[in-house]
């Protein structure tokens, strides 16, 4: 009796958040297909030219705007952020530092800080 052993694989939606980039922005054929372990290993350790210009320009999907505003999913949606960005359109709103964003980082700073003194409280 031979065990034959079976490829892992995943739903692009799954790849694309492991890669960090928009699914609907990625080319048909990976969105259309399942994604095996390997490939997403070979995704991530030499990238195609396209992975590479989404993750440089975008769009890209929520935790990553978050990310780069430093601020977090909540605080994109408070802010009245429901979409995926481009790059451009983050380093505007950088630009612009509007009220919303502003009070979004001081917010997510305490909640950092809270975070920390507590894990330090429980060692």
């Amino acid at each position: 009796m031979t065990s034959h052993k079976t490829a892992q694989t995943m739903k692009p939606a799954t790849a694309a958040k492991k890669l960090g980039v928009y699914l609907e922005a990625t080319p048909p054929e990976f969105q259309e297909g399942v994604v095996s372990r390997d490939e997403l290993n070979a995704l991530q350790a030499d990238p195609p030219e396209w992975l590479r210009e989404l993750r440089r320009t975008g769009p890209h999907p929520r935790p990553v705007v978050a990310a780069k505003l430093g601020i977090s999913i909540g605080g994109l949606t408070r802010g009245g952020i429901t979409e995926a960005l481009t790059t451009e359109q983050i380093d505007a709103i950088k630009t612009e530092n509007p009220d919303w964003l502003v009070r979004e980082r001081a917010t997510h700073a305490e909640v950092r800080k809270e975070t920390v003194r507590v894990q330090e409280k429980n060692r």
